[in-house]
């Protein structure tokens, strides 16, 4: 993308100076936009309210007009020099003098204007956030370590928050304006964007943002930050060597999508694997992966493409392994029939409270489908496709922990049967945290038939077979 587009996503004119007392309705919207930008509060080194706005619009508006539209954007280390040498320029032509501190906090903010996502830039390089929630221009939030803070950070306008989302989900050929007023989206890093605006938002433009690691989280942080027990993951490992279905479940921000990334990295090289997603957000290290994303409609409600769509061609894609992000509607009927059909090994996600309703859910997408198949039938194809429900939770504290590995083994009647093999047991609290550990039942699963079939033995101590266990 040209800097010039760049820019016009990106950049507005500026603000027509407004006396203090403008908070009131204007006539028409440009104007009650621009009353909304002024109600920016001036930090405390600025001597008068709005001056500090009035230099940054004013500096970057000159700023812009000097670089060249043709510059590569791409191109950040070369870009930002430019800008660095073009503001000092400018500074120096108007006589304005900054303290030092004032200079870096002003040069920071155009060019995260220019080159980042604005207000935003700064929250998207901490590496200690986790989730980034804007409600409307003034009220921004973050996720750390598993909780939700207030940040003294602001958009000027709701029309500023506007052109940050628009400058997001532009390069991806999707739009979001009154008649489509929300969108999934995902930034250059692969972060998870939901945008939401009026009418459908009455706070304002609202954004989400899951931030992914630019590292992922290998296994060993695992095990360090007790997601899983060493003994849990060698028996997760087995199961996707071995090519068991597996679903993963959990609530929303429970960890689902980080978990299917770790476990992922247990399938060989060898193996071709398609993924399908909403917006491409896993991070698969293999060489030989197909990463296909849906598609929603376009002005017309034409085009558009969904994950049903997408599963069912990926059986005539010659897959080894299929990974759904996530299940969330009738795409699910198609998943269980390539799990079903040939496709073991295949991998998914799924919103649910227990392994239990994980199943209850899958039935009622199946019903979604509208084959009118008896709930019998239904069950008989869940109980077949899916072998392991990984179920994942976030507790109290803040922290995210697998609390149930459960084996699917069978039909009783017209109940599918489940068996835990592992089960998160808390013993307290302490200095707020939670404390417990995912340990075995002592039960071995059936499909360990399957798994020593291909040649894995694992030790019966991984059960809790031969331990006395502690409560």
């Amino acid at each position: 993308m040209s800097l010039l587009k760049r820019i016009e996503q990106g950049q507005g004119k500026p603000a027509e100076p407004q006396s203090p007392a403008s908070g009131q309705q204007a006539g028409d919207g440009s104007r009650l936009a621009s009353l909304q930008a002024r109600r920016v509060s001036a930090p405390s080194a600025a001597p008068q309210a709005g001056t500090y706005f009035d230099l940054k619009t004013r500096v970057q508006n000159k700023l812009l007009a000097e670089l060249d539209p043709s510059m590569d954007i791409t191109k950040t280390d070369e870009v930002r020099r430019t800008i660095q040498d073009l503001f000092e320029q400018i500074l120096g032509e108007e006589n304005i003098v900054l303290s030092r501190p004032e200079r870096a906090r002003l040069f920071e903010q155009i060019a995260a204007e220019i080159l980042g996502f604005g207000p935003l830039q700064p929250l998207l390089d901490d590496e200690s956030v986790t989730e980034i929630m804007v409600n409307g221009a003034k009220n921004i939030y973050i996720e750390r370590k598993g909780k939700i803070h207030r940040v003294p950070v602001t958009f000027e306008s709701n029309e500023h928050v506007m052109r940050i989302i628009d400058r997001i989900v532009a390069p991806l050929g999707r739009r979001i304006d009154e008649s489509s007023p929300y969108v999934d989206a995902r930034l250059p890093d692969g972060s998870r964007v939901n945008a939401v605006i009026p009418p459908v938002s009455l706070v304002g433009p609202t954004l989400t943002i899951r931030k992914f690691f630019k590292n992922p989280i290998t296994i060993e942080q695992m095990v360090q930050y007790g997601t899983l027990t060493p003994e849990s993951l060698q028996l997760l490992k087995a199961c996707v060597e071995a090519r068991l279905n597996i679903v993963i479940s959990g609530g929303t921000g429970s960890g689902k999508t980080t978990l299917l990334n770790v476990l992922s990295g247990f399938i060989p090289n060898d193996e071709r694997i398609l993924t399908i997603e909403n917006a491409a957000e896993l991070q698969l290290r293999q060489e030989h992966v197909v990463t296909l994303e849906s598609r929603p409609p376009n002005i017309e409600g034409r085009g558009e493409i969904t994950i049903r769509q997408l599963v069912i061609n990926a059986l005539r894609m010659r897959p080894d392994r299929i990974i759904v992000g996530e299940i969330r509607d009738d795409a699910a009927l198609d998943m269980l029939q390539a799990m079903n059909t040939g496709h073991d090994g295949s991998m998914t996600t799924l919103h649910s409270n227990s392994p239990r309703d994980t199943l209850s859910r899958l039935e009622t997408m199946v019903m979604m489908a509208g084959m009118d198949l008896p709930v019998r039938a239904i069950r008989e194809q869940v109980s077949s496709a899916i072998d392991l429900i990984v179920h994942e939770e976030r507790l109290r504290d803040g922290s995210r922990k697998v609390v149930n590995v459960t084996e699917v083994s069978g039909m009783e009647g017209d109940v599918i049967t489940m068996t835990d093999v592992f089960v998160f047991e808390q013993t307290g609290i302490e200095d707020g945290k939670v404390v417990g550990r995912i340990r075995p039942t002592g039960l071995r699963p059936k499909f360990m038939d399957k798994i020593e079939a291909s040649g894995i033995h694992l030790p019966p101590s991984i059960f809790g077979v031969g331990e006395r266990r502690r409560y």
